[in-house]
């Protein structure tokens, strides 16, 4: 792993005399999970009511695909996956959508012993919550999602949601929450709906669609985009799906790591 963004008295301390600081971002070494999670720590909450911060990770292929035969593992990588269980171990909780937990075999999240001091530092929980975002509650009750997390499956819906499938969630041990009037989700109301569960540390993972949704809605703080270089072709989705906004929304790089031709960019709202 290598930093090339920004380049860092420490990286540039690794170069040959003389070398410059571009040779210092192309130093090449192996990172420890606890340079992974300071790499991508949260901000640090402002005093007094912590403001929630929503984050994305996302891989996409070189042609612009978010998946191949409707899964992301393909176009995935090693240092990609460490990465990813960075972002998770970081976070109070995880927002998916419903298509994406069908699609992806979601399970809850475990314990991971690298992490669970600084987890309990922090006030979280063991493991990061898992919110699934439904408006037909059409799922699968019986998978270990539901019936064997460490800490309760959120399901996040609309004030119109189906009793039946509303009380068969609940049966199930899930905690439903209500996000929206009508039978959809409204992203701003699930944000401060999860904040006000004490879930400031927010992770999304998609799919397409829900990222989509936050995007429109203008709830997104940071993107992590892996760059795969790798090219699928045919007719896979983007990382984010949905009607187009009006303007495109601006984003600031605030690092880039690379391993393996894998680049590693966070993204962040001015």
């Amino acid at each position: 792993m290598r930093r090339l963004f920004p380049v860092t008295e420490g990286t540039a301390a690794q170069a040959p005399a003389g070398a410059g600081p571009a040779a210092g971002a192309a130093a090449d070494r192996e990172w420890g999970l606890a340079e992974l999670a300071a790499a991508y720590a949260y901000p640090e909450p402002a005093p007094g009511a912590p403001r929630p911060w929503l984050r994305a990770n996302m891989v996409s292929s070189l042609d612009g695909a978010a998946q191949h035969e409707g899964r992301s593992q393909p176009i995935s990588s090693a240092a990609d996956m460490r990465i990813f269980g960075t972002l998770r171990a970081l976070a109070d909780v995880i927002v998916v959508g419903a298509e994406t937990v069908r699609q992806e075999g979601y399970r809850p999240g475990r314990v991971r012993a690298e992490f669970a001091g600084a987890r309990a530092a922090a006030g979280q929980t063991p493991v990061p919550a898992i919110a699934v975002v439904t408006a037909s509650l059409e799922l699968d009750f019986t998978l270990p999602l539901f019936t064997s997390p460490l800490v309760p499956t959120l399901v996040l819906t609309g004030a119109s949601a189906a009793p039946d499938r509303v009380a068969a969630a609940e049966k199930a041990g899930a905690q439903v929450v209500i996000a929206g009037e009508g039978m959809g989700v409204e992203p701003v109301r699930a944000v401060q709906a999860l904040a006000g569960l004490g879930h400031t540390r927010l992770l999304t993972e998609g799919g397409p669609r829900l990222l989509g949704q936050l995007i429109a809605a203008e709830v997104l703080d940071e993107l992590c985009l892996t760059v795969s270089p790798t090219l699928t072709a045919g007719g896979a989705q983007r990382i984010a799906g949905g009607p187009s906004v009006a303007v495109p929304h601006r984003f600031a790089l605030a690092s880039l790591l690379e391993e393996d031709g894998f680049l590693f960019g966070r993204y962040r709202r001015p």
